[in-house]
């Protein structure tokens, strides 16, 4: 901009920056009105244009007097139309509005990259920047941008300077043929050395450098004098390097010093990078953001950021965007890649979601969120930002759920019904009556059977709840109409419980003369080749009513006559192809598309809100009530100290003929440490502990089978102590055991924790549990002590969310369920919100074949095909 006046320019910096504080009077020390004088004294020397030299002053000086946030917006654009105007050399009228002509003035050249661009790229990395200084508008990008004047919670919408936001509906420059799916080196100033770095934080194309969000914020938009700073605070303050030196420490180092001052004060600022002692200069206006430091009694900032008042404010005097970095790459560098990035190609992304889905929810439009999101104008704006992004994961979750479970429905499924006098045979051959917890998720099982539609229910209930009672007399009723019932349990010793259990159940009814007696059958990999060929034929004729087994159930071979309703346990340990593969046992496709009534069932105890996430394809029943009668379980938390105390308490158990279980901590870093571990310890304990005892060892590296058979060899009692890391967590019942000893109790979850509980106090015995911590740290007890002061599964659920967070409750990731970012399943409120937009969108138009929802439903596929779902 040959020939603009240094005034103009820094008076042009100056209302970008009130811009940037929201028009609060903040961009100067005493304000806009008191800095008026000086300007005007400075621009009458610098330029001949008294009149708009006037028409600047005066807005200036009424400035403060200003209370309207509005006005005040239109009189700094109109101050720096006329600033531009005057650099522009327009002949206008003092006063003029701010013209489009002048919002968007066409961009600067761009220097020539084997120059100008090539140069600072190596002078930035040469002292730690990773890229170039950003170019608001390279010459490829054509004309500038259109403004977008949508209206936001906080006013126009605005970018990282306060300014209206810039979205871009622009036609590529002939030859221009980057897209947001070209690599990243199509950044300028991105080439492969830095773009190797960005690659090592999974950052390959344009796409994934806009999604590269930043994982924090240092927030320095407080703006104080330097006389009312105070210590600790992280604040911005702006002014003039009165003086900057370079001293030498013992060792040699260089450390960079200089005083600022702004009117009020004088404040000394101290850099250990000697790069500096050549870019800051006396008398030079700067911004600096840090925190307030002390140094022999007196205020000081080390290390703060800094920039000239000159430039686009990136670094201080804002919310700053910290990013993930590795080496070789620098925080200011990433910030200015990304200011380039996102000024070049945020307003290019396209936004899948509907009108009437961003209008609904109150949503910002994608681009602006992006922009948003990477640089901040507030805190307000921040979050609105992140709302739209962690919304679209669980928006798309939602429709995903919501799509499979439409499509279930949609199924013919076989109508079911049960005379009231049928089901009170049932429950009146049981040796007790249901809770009435129980009755409430058995109605709602029997109710979706009368339907005619398909079945998919969810029934979630603590250790000992009775969920198993509700599947059998739900099977009972699906005999008596004549068909076939099977329940897929995870481990074999599961299943033969389960065989058991239902064996006991079903002698009961054998006295009072059923009209279809029940055969009970079970099908593991352990059964023997020529009882399996009897069974499958059993199974195919339909003699065998009901089937018992594990995965051996949806290999080959295994056909039905008619399987009309099926069971998976433990519905966590099993894929979305193994659920539908077992599913898919009871569709005949020459007799029709009817589908089986599926009924899943969880031990684990989930948060609502949770649960509508993880499960929001399946209708859900809570067994939230325990069957009279069965005692709690002692819970301890004990202290490393107490270690001999418990080995003895627990020698004390077994010598009455009970078991114990050991668990071992859990190691995050590798399965395989944590079995050597597990391993190591259990060589301990049998040698120098417990000599006189049989003990067993499980961990996750071993094979199912050599899993299985130490399992059943503890529940037939031949081991007196389990040592075990946490796959023991579901998945055995041995009524004898009653003493549970967790090693490392700190490092498990409160949910897990309480699961590891529910595998004692199955007998009649009293039980124990002891919580052993590895650490007192603060904090670690009072989850410990939660424990112990509660049985109750769901409330333990909600207080291990609530400390824990949804990432580190879950664990690894569910199967079948997109990886969530930026979403917390944990949000009641988006979610809800996020379930009813899903519904709306899904009755009007369930297969997205509208011309809108082209987009969306392209977006929907590629965020469900990430992970292992079957959403197409």
């Amino acid at each position: 901009m040959t020939g603009r006046p240094a005034s103009f320019e820094k008076l042009t910096k100056i209302l970008k920056l009130e811009a940037e504080f929201g028009y609060r009077d903040r961009a100067m020390i005493g304000g806009l009105a008191q800095y008026a004088p000086k300007w005007q004294e400075e621009a009458r020397r610098e330029s001949g244009d008294a009149q708009r030299i006037e028409a600047i002053t005066e807005r200036l000086r009424r400035y403060g007097a200003i209370d309207d946030i509005e006005a005040r917006r239109q009189s700094v654009e109109d101050m720096l139309s006329l600033l531009s105007l005057a650099t522009a050399g327009v002949a206008d009228t003092p006063g003029a509005p701010y013209s489009q002509a002048a919002a968007h003035p066409q961009p600067p050249s761009t220097p020539s990259p084997a120059t100008t661009t090539a140069g600072e790229t190596r002078e930035e990395e040469r002292h730690g920047d990773a890229v170039p200084p950003v170019a608001r508008w390279p010459a490829e990008a054509g004309a500038a941008p259109q403004r977008d004047d949508s209206v936001t919670p906080e006013g126009p919408s605005q970018n990282g300077m306060g300014m209206p936001f810039l979205r871009e509906h622009r036609r590529p420059a002939r030859g221009e043929r980057a897209t947001l799916d070209s690599p990243a080196t199509a950044i300028p100033g991105v080439g492969p050395s830095i773009a190797e770095k960005l690659g090592r934080l999974g950052v390959k194309t344009i796409r994934d450098l806009l999604f590269f969000l930043p994982r924090r914020y240092d927030d320095f938009t407080a703006l104080r004098p330097i006389n009312r700073l105070q210590y600790g605070e992280e604040v911005t303050i702006i002014g003039s390097v009165w003086e900057v030196g370079v001293r030498h420490t013992r060792g040699g180092a260089q450390i960079v010093q200089a005083v600022i001052s702004d009117g009020s004060g004088t404040i000394q600022c101290t850099w250990f990078n000697p790069y500096l002692k050549d870019k800051i200069r006396r008398g030079q206006q700067i911004v600096v953001s840090g925190k307030v430091t002390e140094y022999l009694g007196r205020l000081t900032f080390q290390s703060p950021e800094w920039e000239l008042l000159e430039k686009d404010l990136l670094h201080t005097a804002r919310l700053v965007p910290i990013y993930p970095l590795t080496e070789g790459l620098t925080g200011r560098g990433v910030r200015k890649l990304m200011r380039r990035a996102i000024d070049e190609w945020a307003g290019r992304i396209p936004d899948f979601l509907p009108d009437s889905v961003l209008a609904s929810a109150g949503l910002f439009s994608l681009p602006k969120a992006i922009q948003q999101a990477h640089f901040p104008d507030s805190t307000t704006q921040l979050d609105a930002a992140r709302k739209r992004l962690a919304f679209d994961e669980l928006f798309m979750l939602q429709m995903g759920l919501l799509r499979q479970r439409r499509r279930w429905k949609s199924q013919n499924g076989r109508a079911i019904d049960v005379s009231p006098a049928t089901l009170d045979q049932f429950l009146g051959a049981l040796p007790y009556a249901l809770t009435a917890a129980q009755r409430r998720a058995l109605d709602d099982v029997l109710s979706d059977m009368r339907s005619g539609q398909p079945m998919n229910r969810l029934i979630q209930g603590d250790v000992g709840s009775g969920k198993t009672i509700v599947a059998a007399a739900a099977m009972f009723a699906v005999t008596q109409a004549g068909a076939q019932a099977a329940i897929m349990a995870p481990t074999e010793i599961l299943a033969e419980q389960h065989y058991q259990n239902f064996t006991r159940v079903f002698a009961n009814l054998g006295a009072i003369g059923l009209a279809q007696p029940v055969s009970i059958h079970l099908l593991t990999g352990s059964t023997p080749h020529a009882d399996r060929e009897a069974l499958l034929a059993g199974v195919a004729s339909g003699h065998a009513h009901i089937l018992i087994g594990t995965h051996a159930l949806i290999q080959q071979g295994v056909e039905f006559r008619d399987l009309a309703f099926v069971v998976i346990d433990e519905q966590h340990r099993f894929g979305v192809q193994q659920r539908a593969a077992l599913r898919q046992k009871g569709v005949k496709p020459e007799e029709g598309p009817a589908s089986p009534h599926m009924l899943v069932m969880t031990a684990t105890p989930i948060p609502r809100t949770l649960a509508l996430t993880l499960y929001g394809d399946l209708d859900l029943s809570v067994i939230d009530e325990m069957p009279p009668g069965r005692q709690p379980i002692v819970t301890r938390v004990v202290l490393p100290t107490e270690r001999e105390r418990m080995y003895s308490f627990i020698r004390s158990q077994i010598e009455k003929g009970r078991q114990a279980y050991i668990i071992c901590p859990l190691v995050e870093e590798s399965e395989n440490i944590e079995a050597k571990a597990a391993v190591e310890e259990h060589e301990r304990l049998q040698k120098h502990i417990f000599p006189q005892f049989k003990l067993g060892l499980l961990h996750g590296r071993m094979k199912s089978e050599e899993k299985d058979a130490v399992m059943r060899a503890f529940a037939a009692n031949e081991l007196n102590i389990l040592v075990s890391t946490s796959v023991v967590e579901v998945g055995i019942d041995v009524p004898n055991a009653t003493v549970m000893l967790i090693e490392g109790a700190n490092r498990f979850g409160l949910s897990q924790l309480h699961q590891f509980r529910g595998r004692v106090g199955r007998g009649t015995e009293k039980s124990y549990c002891l919580l052993l911590a590895d650490s007192t740290a603060n904090g670690m007890n009072e989850r410990l002590q939660a424990v112990e002061a509660t049985q109750d599964g769901f409330a333990l659920a909600e207080k291990d969310l609530e400390l824990r967070g949804p990432g580190e409750f879950l664990g690894t990731r569910q199967s079948g369920l997109p990886d969530m970012r930026l979403a917390n399943i944990a949000d009641a409120r988006l979610i809800d919100l996020a379930r009813r937009e899903a519904e709306k969108l899904i009755s009007a138009d369930p297969n997205l074949e509208a011309p809108e929802h082209g987009a969306l439903a392209q977006r929907l596929h590629a965020f469900w095909s990430s992970g292992t779902g079957d959403v197409s």
